[in-house]
């Protein structure tokens, strides 16, 4: 519940946009920048803020970050000026780095090691549901009721959800160990960021294209405006059941559901590019591309944490900012090939980021916490490493 209300809070500001930029009186152009402080928030906040956390126990952490975050949102529905409103969406957006590598953490926690890849589903599965109800639904309060009952709406939510943590969530051990300066460097050692510049990779060439979805959609395959939405539906259900079966395929082989996800996210975008203005070979690519899409996300986060090792509970928020830097990474691709080659080629590029990606994905199959690491203290996370690593 807590993700669920942490991601609708992060992308329903796409459909109260443009109610914001006019309530702020800036441009829309600029309000644009509330998508971006959140996300640099994600990105370099969630991380600094987990460092500064370290020693405190990972379920009070998680009920911290749920009152700041209530916190943050009713700072922006009180906001009277840009940029207060501006300095709350980075807050937030840190935030919900530092949540979800805490959620990450207690999920894992609670669970035998076999079990960790539907943990860590179940979080992000939050976040998946929130694009198919959250978003839909905030819009809906948002254009009805203004965007600040949106707002209040998710404040209301995160509270819900800090009852639930009280009445439900036990206590359970953090996946690290360790002041900052050793868990900086397990989370920082080689094999991590080798992790998470495949998943960089790997978020780059979906966001290449997602970003201009509906108007591939409107444009170049010809659907109505009004019916958009039910392919973006289609993409948004997909990518929910996506991610918790994503968890079960990571419980068994992480390495292997990354590499086999990749496969099919090249075949999915090359279907895309090449179904072109047919809508029913486009609706199944879509299908098929949210299924692998967000179901390797668990399988991401699981490998993370596990090659992390006493380094994990830093580590669990970098993945949040490795999806981060590949949206922006996407997003920036995507735009250029607009202005170059048009819109319609968009997808091919897409396609050509995930085959990149494709060989750096395979060669993290061979990425271990190494046997000195382990003998010192790793041992919960090492066994993972074996269990998940292919």
């Amino acid at each position: 519940m807590g993700a669920f209300a942490i991601g609708t809070t992060e992308l329903v500001i796409v459909g109260v946009l443009g109610l914001m930029a006019d309530d702020m009186r800036v441009s829309i152009g600029t309000a644009g920048l509330l998508v971006t402080a959140y996300a640099l928030g994600i990105s370099f906040g969630g991380p600094i803020a987990t460092a500064l956390t370290l020693r405190l126990g990972r379920r009070l952490l998680l009920r911290l970050a749920l009152v700041a975050f209530i916190a943050g949102n009713l700072i922006a529905v009180a906001a009277t000026a840009f940029g207060v409103l501006l300095a709350a969406r980075a807050i937030t957006g840190a935030l919900h780095g530092l949540f979800l590598g805490a959620a990450s953490a207690v999920a894992t926690g609670l669970v035998p090691a076999e079990r960790r890849g539907h943990a860590v589903s179940l979080v992000f599965g939050g976040i998946a549901v929130s694009t198919v109800l959250g978003v839909p639904l905030g819009t809906l309060v948002g254009q009805t009721l203004g965007w600040r009952a949106t707002f209040t709406g998710v404040a209301i939510l995160c509270a819900v959800a800090l009852a639930a943590t009280f009445l439900f969530v036990p206590n359970a051990a953090g996946s690290g160990s360790g002041g900052l300066a050793a868990q900086a460097r397990h989370a920082f050692a080689p094999r991590v960021l080798a992790m998470l510049g495949a998943g960089v990779l790997l978020m780059a060439a979906q966001f290449t294209a997602l970003t201009y979805l509906t108007p591939l959609l409107e444009d170049v395959t010809g659907i109505p405006g009004g019916a958009v939405s039910a392919f973006l539906l289609i993409f948004g259900v997909t990518s929910a059941i996506g991610t918790f079966a994503g968890g079960r395929f990571a419980d068994r082989n992480a390495s292997g559901t990354l590499l086999v996800g990749n496969g099919v996210l090249v075949l999915a975008l090359g279907g895309l590019y090449l179904s072109g203005p047919h809508p029913l070979f486009v609706a199944v690519a879509l299908a098929a591309w949210g299924l692998v899409g967000m179901g390797i996300t668990p399988s991401l986060q699981l490998r993370v944490i596990s090659l992390a090792g006493e380094g994990g509970d830093l580590a669990a928020t970098l993945g949040a900012s490795a999806v981060n830097a590949g949206i922006a990474s996407g997003a920036a691709i995507g735009g250029g090939t607009v202005a170059a080659y048009g819109l319609e080629h968009v997808p091919l590029a897409a396609v050509v980021v995930s085959a990149v990606a494709l060989p750096a994905t395979w060669a993290t199959r061979w990425l271990r916490v190494p046997a000195t690491v382990v003998g010192s203290g790793e041992t919960a996370p090492g066994n993972v490493v074996t269990n998940t690593g292919g």
